[in-house]
């Protein structure tokens, strides 16, 4: 089956912080719903730093780093049948997360 991200913007949860334990809990009801159905593949939210940018040749780079336009601020993989599928999830997502949701499809690798 394809595999989807699911993604939000870091910043996109423009709730006031009193509410994020509902907030998460309401996000948490979504994943266990999607381990249940047997989609659940990985997730979650990711701290806001910058990100270590790495050369090909595996230095890492001391910056300047450039300014990105958006950030991930959380990530939810689900293996479903269909893109319809993965919609379905992301607008569960939405819902709980109050934000909204970017669906991609994950590149399938043959060697895998």
């Amino acid at each position: 089956m394809p595999r989807y991200l699911i993604s939000f913007d870091d910043g996109a949860m423009t709730f006031p912080v009193a509410e994020l334990p509902a907030e998460a809990e309401a996000a948490h009801q979504v994943v266990q719903a999607a381990k249940h159905a047997g989609v659940w593949v990985f997730g979650g939210g990711l701290l806001s730093q910058r990100a270590s940018v790495v050369a090909t040749d595996g230095t890492v780079s001391a910056g300047p780093y450039p300014e990105p336009k958006a950030v991930i601020g959380g990530f939810s993989i689900v293996d479903v049948p269909a893109r319809e599928d993965a919609l379905a999830w992301a607008a569960r997502l939405a819902g709980a997360c109050r934000c909204a949701q970017e669906v991609r499809e994950i590149m399938p690798d043959p060697h895998v």
